[in-house]
């Protein structure tokens, strides 16, 4: 099967992730620690990909999550803490340094993973595992996969929301709906630089979308929120002169009908920037049942422009040498 075509596939068969993924946190969970009350804080430490599923969980519960993106531990950590290290691959670097040192500390600790390094780890020291069933796939097509395992283990300590995992379970997603939306957008946005705006509470999709444009389609992309945008990037549009600037970029701006009344107001008032300013750029109407639908809907949405976006730009959507000649600079 060419790559293009596995992609596809992948994009096609995401729904099915979820329960999968759901099978691989049954049974995982601290049962040799005993917390006298409620955790201080979940850190969740990961890298691109499997830092994604913790941005967007974050965003749809009330729980103090923290992630990390670095090597060791934040000065949130502590005996209070749920460590949970993530590693699609299991050999990043940077989480099996968190890792490590969540061993050494000897804090409550807990792994997701596809195998590498990081199961071997956990296996050896006895630390609660949930190990990602394949096929094998790069860590940003997983979401489902890693989101659904991180949300079983959650739900195995009773610190989720009610009927949050029973929301999962009954989620409804049609990739192939969205595949011709996928492919508008992708048309509109060219050989421009996506600039892609959400709502706040989103901000975890719009980090998704980014990494796609930048992975899939090895291209420039950014992303920010509304309404802290409204605060401060906004003015790098009002009065652009530089006529090259504004070939080159391309805001896309995720807009929920049902959102808070002040933040559409802020929408259209972009719009109207936008237009005075003669920007091209697109406004995607997104909808769901409730804000899971929402995110993983508009998820595959992000996934099928990327796509198309890497075909127009006649590039291999799945590989990504650069991150893989930083690895090998730094074996060196």
């Amino acid at each position: 099967m060419g790559l293009e075509l596995k992609m596809k596939k992948i994009i096609l068969d995401f729904p099915s992730q979820f329960k999968r993924g759901l099978k691989s946190g049954e049974n995982v969970s601290l049962k040799h620690y005993a917390f006298i009350s409620p955790p201080s804080n979940i850190i969740i430490c990961g890298m691109g990909g499997s830092a994604l599923p913790a941005e967007i969980l974050a965003d749809l519960t009330p729980l103090n999550i923290f992630v990390h993106k670095s090597y060791g531990l934040p000065l949130q950590a502590g005996n209070g803490s749920i460590i949970i290290c993530a590693s699609y691959s299991g050999d990043t670097e940077e989480t099996i340094s968190a890792f490590k040192e969540s061993l050494n500390r000897k804090l409550p600790l807990i792994a997701i993973t596809g195998g590498g390094e990081l199961a071997k780890l956990a296996k050896k020291n006895n630390i609660p595992l949930a190990l990602l069933p394949g096929p094998r796939m790069q860590p940003r097509y997983a979401l489902g996969l890693q989101f659904a395992a991180l949300v079983r283990i959650l739900e195995n300590h009773y610190l989720l929301p009610d009927n949050f995992l029973r929301e999962v379970l009954s989620l409804s997603l049609n990739p192939k709906a969205l595949e011709n939306r996928g492919r508008e957008l992708a048309k509109k946005i060219g050989k421009k630089i996506p600039l892609i705006y959400v709502p706040e509470k989103l901000k975890g999709l719009g980090l998704y979308l980014k990494n796609n444009f930048n992975e899939n389609a090895k291209t420039l992309a950014f992303c920010n929120h509304i309404p802290e945008m409204n605060h401060n990037e906004i003015v790098g549009f009002w009065k652009i002169k530089d006529k090259e600037i504004k070939s080159h970029i391309f805001p896309v701006i995720l807009r929920n009908k049902s959102d808070n009344s002040r933040i559409l107001k802020r929408i259209g008032i972009m719009e109207n920037i936008f237009k005075e300013e003669k920007i091209q750029y697109a406004t995607v109407d997104i909808s769901g049942k409730n804000m899971l639908e929402i995110i993983f809907s508009s998820s595959l949405l992000g996934l099928w422009a990327s796509y198309y976006l890497a075909l127009d730009y006649d590039v291999d959507p799945t590989r990504i040498k650069i991150i893989e000649e930083i690895k090998n600079r730094l074996k060196k």
